[in-house]
């Protein structure tokens, strides 16, 4: 069966006879591997369908749970990423973080549109990078059903007093639970000090486009990006991305 779809470009590895697979994001069918044959030589706008930063049209033959891409249209690609180490080093993580968090081929339509949202801002933003992979990331997880619960103290069920972030737990505790605990040093246990439980509601409530302007300060986020990846790591097994160690604190 022949189809065609908008997708996004996750990764390309190369392959044997000049054959390359893709993994991509589309609209039709989520995160799918895809061989092809297509090649990529030279600068023009066409050639860069099959390559990682691209937002393209790509007709694909589908036989039962495989796919070779036949066709690629290049809608819009993120070239210019490559022009600042900072930024494409932060986008190359949105890239392998997405990969990771989703499913094969389970079409998520919202997730398709916020990576297109956060690459547009991306595009326009020139310094700060890390506060849009933040606000992207904790979207993803609030859609997908992962992000911690900050709305009542995930023990006993209060909405006073909600001082701490428990990983383990999977959400805000109220100081009379954290009192009461037995892991009161435990390191997976953030207080909110720096106000971070209202910057994590504030980042979900919000488009991603409004994030244009906001730029978090570097405790901030180096807090936020802590608990994140000790929640991911801890509830959905996601961890060591090769990217991540090459992210600047700011």
């Amino acid at each position: 069966m022949r189809v065609e779809t908008e997708g996004l470009v996750l990764k390309q590895v190369n392959t044997v006879n000049n054959r390359k697979i893709l993994v991509l994001f589309t609209k039709k069918f989520g995160k799918i591997s895809a061989g092809t044959n297509l090649g990529e030589g030279g600068k023009r706008k066409s050639n860069l369908g099959i390559r990682p930063f691209t937002h393209g049209r790509y007709d694909i033959y589908s036989n039962r749970d495989s796919y070779n891409v036949i066709r690629a249209e290049t809608i819009k690609s993120y070239y210019s990423f490559g022009e600042d180490v900072d930024k494409y080093m932060n986008v190359s993580y949105l890239l392998e973080f997405t990969e990771k968090i989703l499913s094969q081929q389970e079409p998520q339509q919202k997730l398709f549109n916020y990576l297109i949202n956060v690459f547009d801002a991306m595009e326009k933003r020139k310094s700060k990078y890390s506060t849009l992979v933040i606000a992207y990331q904790m979207k993803v997880l609030k859609e997908l059903g992962y992000m911690p619960n900050l709305d009542s103290c995930v023990i006993c069920g209060t909405k006073e007093m909600l001082s701490y972030i428990d990983i383990r737990q999977g959400g805000c505790i109220c100081e009379n639970c954290e009192r009461n605990s037995n892991s009161r040093k435990d390191a997976l246990i953030y207080h909110d000090g720096l106000g971070i439980m209202d910057v994590m509601r504030y980042f979900i409530k919000m488009p991603l486009h409004n994030f244009e302007k906001i730029g978090l300060d570097e405790n901030r986020t180096e807090v936020l990006r802590k608990i994140i990846d000790e929640f991911m790591e801890y509830h959905l097994d996601i961890r060591d991305l090769k990217s991540q160690g090459f992210l600047s604190k700011s």
